[in-house]
């Protein structure tokens, strides 16, 4: 029997998990646009929540969840996802992933064998960890056995360019995913590879913003080409900032740990007053939204260019035990957190809308899924629950393994047509790119940020269109380029940002508007934008 072929775009625990789940029964080819490991996973500081303690349940896990997506998480895909965790736990165990043994039982239920933390918007202590650098732990010990399957080629720094379908290529209907054009970066050319199933597991979109916690490569490049592919976007406003982003010139994205406060880390105005307290009466343990807000509100009515996160009041031996890598980082940048507070501010984070798919991750193009970040699966809702990410990437990667398994596509790939390049040429000045970069990333951090107005976000559309049209010619005239792509998907999803808020004619979650400062009447409703 021919075996599928299935095609994964991106190498976070999203798509290394569904590459690992897929390859037992399928061909996988693993695209990546730099190394294996470089992503937004790796990054990923916190844990992962999951209900394994006999003091929680999965009734308290939904609900602080669904608490947190303030009335537009969907119920059923979170108690789906909330059920699944203990047995996604399970299956990282089985792959080696080391996780925080539990030496303080009196401090995090006696039933747990593993360290449980707790963050922002959780009622109890369910955040599994490896020390403070959980995403590492993860991702390097699944590229491990990634690199050494048998049925998984590897492609690193092969950008993605556009995905391919029936209907592009003259094919009858009904229209299907045929494969993807990618940029081999060692080479610069562009080839063509055929797939019976493509999962895009790209991450989210936050190099848009001028100030991110994440690393280069989030571009939004899944979203973009799905909805260039005729795909559903939905919920794209809702942009989640970190509170506590390092404040250094040097530090670019370092992120400090939602658990920093979790275990007591207090945050500050630079005269040492205590704030969060007058914003929620969960203080520091409220959900991101809302700790980002107060944060912003007060860095703008003081003039600060920051505020303080303070955990030098715990024991030196238990910062250094608990927080290794932030420890070792912020001496680095010379603070010493065990004995001063540091210097943080919000940074966009993580893109809380996306592809729409349903339980399976499939989208509205048959053989198109999208796993993790860069998917709407009604998760999230109007804001992220802390720990909740890497978790959705465990569930959804499984759970497209299995209906690819069980839905065969009983044809070869199509034999894609050659890239055509023979009406373009070299770029003449690469500064408009550049230049193009800047602009977006500025304008949407001013106009498109964590407090919002409808002037604000309707200069940053018309900036968009002027952006779009530039590059659009850009595009048809010269040889492609990685940051050419990058800044081609960024400005499309930037737009999707932009409408999504316009149309949302309210304050809910992540989103706040000071021309529509409360609720809308009525349920929750999603925010769906159609190609």
């Amino acid at each position: 029997m021919t075996l599928n072929r299935v095609v994964i775009v991106g190498s976070g625990v999203a798509g290394l998990t569904a590459a690992l789940r897929v390859a037992e029964h399928s061909n996988v080819v693993l695209i990546t646009k730099d190394l294996v490991r470089e992503g937004s996973s790796l990054y990923a500081q916190g844990g992962i929540a999951a209900v394994l303690d006999q003091t929680d349940s999965f009734e308290s896990h939904v609900e602080d969840t669904l608490r947190a997506g303030a009335g537009l998480c969907h119920r059923e895909t979170v108690e789906r996802v909330v059920r699944q965790a203990p047995v996604c736990i399970e299956w990282l165990l089985r792959q080696g992933v080391p996780f925080t043994e539990n030496t303080l039982p009196e401090e995090t239920g006696k039933a747990s064998m593993y360290h449980l933390t707790r963050e922002g918007g959780h009622t109890h202590r369910r955040v599994i960890h490896a020390a403070d650098a959980t995403g590492r732990a993860i991702e390097l010990k699944l590229e491990e056995h990634v690199r050494h399957h048998p049925r998984i080629q590897i492609l690193e720094h092969h950008i993605a360019v556009d995905l391919i379908t029936h209907r592009k290529l003259g094919q009858n209907e009904p229209d299907r995913c045929a494969g993807i054009y990618v940029l081999d970066k060692t080479i610069g050319e562009v080839i063509g590879i055929p797939s019976t199933h493509l999962i895009l597991a790209t991450g989210g979109a936050s190099k848009a913003y001028l100030y991110t916690s994440n690393p280069d490569t989030s571009t939004g490049d899944g979203i973009a080409m799905a909805w260039r592919a005729g795909c559903r976007v939905a919920n794209m406003e809702f942009v989640q900032f970190h509170p506590t982003c390092l404040f250094h010139p040097k530090a670019k994205s370092f992120l400090i740990s939602e658990a920093v406060r979790g275990e007591g880390g207090r945050l500050l105005l630079p005269d040492g007053t205590r704030f969060m307290s007058n914003y929620d009466e969960r203080a520091e343990l409220a959900p991101r939204d809302i700790v980002a807000r107060a944060i912003d509100y007060e860095m703008k009515r003081g003039g600060l260019e920051y505020v303080l996160l303070d955990i030098s009041h715990r024991p030196a031996d238990f910062i250094r035990s608990h927080f290794p890598n932030i420890e070792e980082r912020c001496r680095q940048y010379g603070y010493d957190i065990t004995r001063e507070p540091v210097p943080v501010v919000p940074a966009a984070h993580y893109t809380c809308g996306g592809i729409i798919t349903d339980h399976s991750g499939r989208t509205d193009l048959e053989g198109l899924y999208a796993i993790g970040e860069c998917a709407f699966t009604g998760l999230h809702g109007g804001n992220r629950l802390a720990s909740n990410s890497l978790l959705e990437c465990l569930v959804f990667g499984e759970a497209a393994a299995e209906d690819i398994r069980v839905r065969t596509f009983p044809d070869p790939p199509l034999v894609l047509p050659a890239w055509d390049e023979s009406r373009v040429t070299d770029a003449d000045e690469q500064v408009v790119v550049a230049h193009n970069w800047e602009e977006l990333r500025r304008f949407m951090w001013d106009y498109v940020g964590i407090v919002r107005t409808t002037k604000r976000l309707e200069r940053a559309h018309n900036r968009i269109q002027l952006l779009m049209g530039e590059i659009r010619e850009y595009y048809s005239n010269f040889r492609i380029s990685n940051d050419l792509l990058e800044l081609r998907n960024l400005v499309l999803v930037s737009e999707l940002i932009v409408c999504s808020a316009l149309a949302r004619k309210e304050s809910r979650g992540l989103h706040y508007s000071r021309d529509y400062p409360d609720l809308a009447a009525g349920p929750g409703l999603d925010t769906v934008l159609s190609p």
